[in-house]
């Protein structure tokens, strides 16, 4: 294996119109589900869409990010406690799973598969994007994807041929990460030394240019994740949480 991989892989946001061989796209998922797991429980399912009315559907649920169109696969994975429960209640057992922590446990493992298979993907040859916007409209992915109650949709991944070279996105210096023994919290300084990088990168200068900002954090906190709408999402993803099963602790 050329581990050089790691180093130089890219999110692929383009691609060529060709299609994937539907055995292919199932023989990697199968190789991805070698991923470590809670218990052994495979707390996840992956639900493909290759149908364009449907990816049609979908669209406005990823604020229409024209990679989902683009993509000849979009994945959805999800976190899903309805089998394993099923399974429970077939064998006489009372599965106690309808929890927080059962959701993060599901959650967990639906997010380690997915990667896993983000990897297998590229390492074939294909590009993948992972479409952060899942969490924030669940409830109408569930609906299009006719998910049942203790499935929510935790992950989307577009796959297709790269069409062209993607950019390589930025990252924080290892030592930004990494914490020896024991956590060692950031000084100002430290803080101001992490990003100096990432903050004098020409891309990103724009971004605070054409949005009127002083500095590249208030594009995250102002434009991009703002606190209003991290909570009227949150509120969105809690809410069908517990519509989808999981009781939350009061």
């Amino acid at each position: 294996m050329d581990m050089s991989y790691f180093k130089n892989r890219r999110t692929v946001r383009k691609y060529k119109n060709e299609a994937i061989p539907m055995d292919k796209v199932k023989s990697m998922l199968e190789d991805a589900m070698r991923a470590p797991t809670t218990g052994n429980m495979q707390l996840y399912s992956a639900i493909i869409t290759t149908d364009n009315e449907i990816k049609q559907q979908l669209a406005p649920c990823h604020f229409n990010q024209p990679q989902l169109m683009q993509a000849p696969v979009v994945i959805t994975f999800c976190a899903d406690f309805n089998r394993f429960n099923k399974w429970c209640e077939y064998g006489n057992a009372v599965p106690g799973y309808d929890n927080f922590l059962s959701f993060m446990t599901a959650t967990i493992d639906a997010s380690i598969y997915a990667h896993q298979f983000n990897t297998i993907a590229e390492l074939n040859g294909y590009g993948c994007c992972h479409l952060g916007t899942t969490n924030y409209n669940a409830p109408q992915i569930a609906k299009i994807l006719h998910l049942p109650k203790f499935v929510v949709p935790i992950i989307t991944l577009t796959l297709g041929i790269p069409d062209g070279e993607s950019p390589q996105c930025e990252r924080l210096p290892v030592e930004a990460v990494i914490h020896m023994e024991t956590y060692h919290d950031y000084s100002t300084a430290d803080i101001e030394r992490l990003h100096k990088e990432k903050e004098e990168l020409e891309i990103n200068k724009k971004f605070v240019e054409e949005n009127g900002k002083t500095h590249l954090a208030q594009v995250f906190t102002d434009v991009r994740y703002t606190k209003a709408n991290n909570e009227y999402f949150s509120k969105v993803l809690h809410d069908f949480m517990v519509e989808s099963g999981f009781k939350l602790p009061e």
